[in-house]
């Protein structure tokens, strides 16, 4: 039983070791920082892809990028110029020289240590720039040549767009627990009056308004609610004393004691 353990253990730290590679952690930052780490990691849904567009010069060029991984077969490059006509590879860019700075919605991935200019640009190394959008719609072909700046004495570069949804910010919900609540109530609530309303017609076979499920209860509950609506908001003054009218009191009058005026005789 340990022999077959002892020999599938290696085999799947191996495995697990060759996918580790095939990451935004084989490329190596020129100057380590989380920070950068962490842009990188966005693009973790491009790698292990070949994108390629063809030049507009005259001379028929072939681009292919990669991110962390190499390009058109080319061992360490991140992004290769490739001739159309014999097949010649260029290095523009390598990703073992790499910076990555970080947007809202983008990511400007930089290559450098490219092949050395054979006469422009002080003979420097070449370097690839690439400006990664983010678009909803985009699609594997939205990778394109922006320019190619090598009229200056140093700095030269490759310029290119990707435009992709990978690193597209979420968007929050719009609706917030209030509102969801109230969605969840309401479809209870139409749930509760059509499955009563079809039972007490086909199973019980009520008529008219027999047919509200649970009629009688909340028949009750709509006049208590009433009685005390109107106990609570309508006023009429002080109920212990009784009520009247124009300043008079209703109550009967008694009879009232005979007046006497037996004082206003004479002696």
């Amino acid at each position: 039983m340990l022999q077959p353990l002892r020999i599938i253990t290696p085999l799947f730290l191996l495995l697990v070791g060759v996918r580790a590679k095939d990451n935004t952690d084989n490329c190596k930052l020129n100057f380590e920082s989380e920070s950068e780490r962490k842009v990188l990691r966005l693009l973790e849904p491009l790698t292990k892809q070949n994108f390629t567009v063809e030049a507009k010069e005259k001379e028929k060029y072939s681009y292919i990028f990669q991110v962390c991984g190499d390009a058109d077969g080319m061992k360490n490059a991140g992004l290769v110029q490739r001739e159309n006509v014999n097949g010649k590879q260029t290095l523009v860019g390598n990703y073992s020289q790499t910076r990555a700075i970080g947007g809202s919605d983008w990511v400007l991935l930089i290559y450098e240590g490219g092949e050395k200019y054979d006469s422009h640009c002080s003979k420097e190394p070449r370097k690839a720039m690439i400006m990664i959008s983010c678009s909803k719609t985009a699609t594997k072909s939205a990778f394109k040549v922006v320019q190619e700046d090598r009229e200056r004495q140093q700095d030269c570069f490759y310029l290119f767009e990707l435009d992709t949804s990978v690193i597209c910010p979420v968007t929050p919900s719009k609706l917030s627990a209030g509102s969801i609540l109230l969605i969840v109530a309401f479809s209870c609530l139409a749930l509760y009056l059509t499955g009563g309303f079809l039972y007490q017609r086909l199973v019980v076979g009520a008529k008219g308004v027999e047919q509200f499920p649970n009629y009688a209860f909340w028949s009750e509950i709509g006049n208590l609610t009433a009685d005390g609506c109107d106990f609570v908001c309508r006023s009429r003054g002080n109920r212990e004393e009784p009520p009247t009218y124009r300043g008079m009191a209703t109550e009967p009058l008694g009879e009232e004691p005979e007046e006497r005026d037996d004082h206003l005789l004479p002696m």
